[in-house]
């Protein structure tokens, strides 16, 4: 390994610190880093993290970070990286950063795993509307005759569409892909077609998925033009009893076209994210028995997020040694990350 140490501070709220280093991650940045007092700073302004950035080559990011604009740069004149050690950093990288040439990471591969997973399996249980079937248990208990209430529960010939060909969806779709689950359908106007079908699925209009869809599983980016992607009239193209899943961005659906559609009882809904977050307590989705509603756990939680804690350690590393990052940030990236 290089003999050289970069000045390292990290830059997160002292509880994400204490969410994602513990022994082992800071035994492994000692080992890497020249460390200072403060370690960690969550406020920028602050005269004693004034005096540590003047020095510090390396920002060790996560949530909580305030923004690193162009006041803090001109307070570390010898700031080259900025790696985070969460997914997405739009809140505190902007164009400052890239004008100065600073290398940018995410560990966003890492929480995108247990985001997938947590689609895989509700994409399983949907096609047997079970989390669904739980709750009208609790109404007609004896009578198992109320399972036909949610449509087909079996059946060879299913769909499942993926809005946005991201992190999450190439692996959802590699996730369906092993457990041959049915069609594959990709919804996403910027990605080559090609990379679509090496990964075993098929590009599709918008238009053209929906009415295929028993179940719309949606991983795209919040961005003005993705805002309400799917509105009301999107949840009416959708077939009688497909399922709604939505683990990226609460803004991508239209949620009183959503109440209205759900309360109908024609569609399914399996909600990580909802628009504003949380809910009003006075929204009707708490209450129907075709909605679930989870607090925002399909990414990394509690220990599972020294994993990105980990993999900014991993790209600290190849920084001290000169070598290509795993997962560096454009400028035009960060415009599209989730």
């Amino acid at each position: 390994m290089s003999g050289h140490r970069p000045e390292v501070l990290l830059a997160m709220s002292p509880d994400v610190f204490d969410l994602q280093f513990g022994v082992r991650e800071l035994d492994r940045l000692r080992a890497l880093a020249a460390l200072g007092d403060p370690l960690v700073a969550h406020d920028f302004s602050a005269p004693d993290v004034r005096r540590r950035l003047a020095d510090v080559e390396v920002l060790i990011t996560s949530w909580g970070c305030r923004p690193i604009d162009s006041d803090v740069l001109a307070a570390a004149p010898n700031l080259r990286a900025a790696l985070h050690a969460a997914g997405s950093m739009r809140g505190h990288v902007g164009d400052a950063v890239f004008d100065r040439g600073v290398l940018v990471t995410t560990a966003a591969h890492v929480n995108a795993e247990p985001v997938a997973q947590y689609t895989a399996a509700a994409i399983l249980w949907a096609f047997k509307k079970v989390p669904f079937l739980a709750a009208d248990a609790r109404r007609f208990r004896e009578d198992w005759s109320y399972r036909e209430l949610r449509g087909e529960l079996s059946g060879l010939d299913r769909t499942i569409v993926l809005v946005g060909f991201s992190r999450v969806g190439r692996r959802v779709v590699d996730l369906l892909r092993r457990l041959d689950l049915g069609r594959l359908l990709v919804v996403d106007p910027v990605v080559d077609p090609a990379l679509v079908r090496a990964a075993g699925a098929e590009l599709v209009p918008l238009a053209e998925a929906l009415p295929q869809a028993d179940v719309l599983s949606l991983h795209a980016p919040a961005l003005p033009e993705t805002r309400h992607l799917i509105g009301a009239a999107e949840l009416a193209a959708l077939p009688d009893h497909a399922t709604l899943l939505n683990t990226a961005r609460g803004s991508l659906v239209d949620t009183a076209a959503l109440e209205e559609a759900c309360a109908a009882g024609r569609l399914h809904a399996v909600l990580d994210v909802t628009d504003p977050e949380p809910l009003p307590a006075s929204s009707p989705l708490y209450d129907l028995p075709n909605v679930v509603i989870t607090p925002h756990v399909a990414g990394s939680l509690g220990s599972e997020t020294r994993l990105m804690a980990a993999a900014a350690l991993d790209e600290l590393e190849r920084y001290v040694v000169g070598l290509t990052p795993i997962e560096a940030v454009t400028r035009h990236g960060l415009a599209v990350q989730a």
